[in-house]
């Protein structure tokens, strides 16, 4: 049986973001589900929590037969190794995208404090944050992304949540192997030799060409290495 895929979004956006990489596992023949974390896409008015958050990721693994590749990007990505710490049974291999950097308390607080002004706006933000996806993103990830939704007043949830997130720690917990893919360009990738080396079983990608959102600047390339990555796992199993 092939291995299940579960794919974990970033901060304010929402499942929409794995279109072409849904398609992708569609197209060979692979079961696949994107989920919306507390606080975005569906679920824009619950409270963000971490703890919520991997429960979110450990209930869609148990509807696909309970064992699955589990794929996060920055936000998603944290949760996805909190998830593996905590639920190893659940997973077969992690891809950790764009989360190779702990987030340190000062950069933290300097975020929630750049959010509380922009929340502040008359629109929420809404049209600089457009700005900027517009600005960073090739005009089909624009869409994808814009699709279900930005979850704009979110930021300081997560933001507080994330000063308890211990992703080094994770990962040393964690026994499937775990791809860490960072796009080149991204400034979240400053510790990715530290958080290979705290990997019982890891391997580093980088994707050139690529920023931080790296599935939706360069799709076709970042869905290559999650195929690449599954075929691995799938080799890996027991043959029954």
């Amino acid at each position: 049986m092939s291995m299940p895929v579960v794919l974990v979004h970033g901060l304010r956006t929402s499942r929409t973001m794995w279109r072409v990489q849904l398609e992708a596992l569609a197209r060979s023949g692979l079961a696949a589900v994107a989920v919306d974390l507390p606080g975005h896409g569906t679920r824009l008015q619950e409270p963000f929590t971490l703890d919520e958050s991997v429960q979110t990721v450990s209930r869609a693994v148990g509807e696909l037969g309970g064992r699955a590749f589990v794929v996060g990007l920055s936000l998603g990505g944290y949760v996805a190794l909190r998830h593996a710490a905590e639920h190893p049974g659940q997973v077969a291999g992690v891809l950790a995208a764009s989360c190779s950097t702990r987030p340190h308390k000062i950069l933290l607080a300097g975020w929630a404090l750049g959010a509380r002004y922009i929340v502040r706006l008359p629109d929420g933000g809404a049209r600089l944050n457009q700005f900027f996806v517009d600005l960073a993103l090739p005009s089909a990830g624009a869409v994808d992304v814009a699709a279900g939704g930005f979850a704009l007043s979110v930021t300081a949830d997560v933001l507080r949540e994330m000063e308890t997130a211990t992703p080094l720690d994770d990962l040393a917990r964690v026994d499937a192997p775990v791809w860490l893919v960072n796009g080149r360009l991204d400034h979240f990738r400053g510790e990715e030799r530290r958080f290979l080396a705290a990997c019982r079983d890891g391997r580093l990608v980088v994707v050139p060409g690529a920023t931080h959102l790296v599935n939706l600047v360069q799709p076709a390339r970042f869905t290559r290495v999650l195929l690449e990555a599954l075929a691995d796992v799938e080799e890996r199993l027991p043959v029954s």
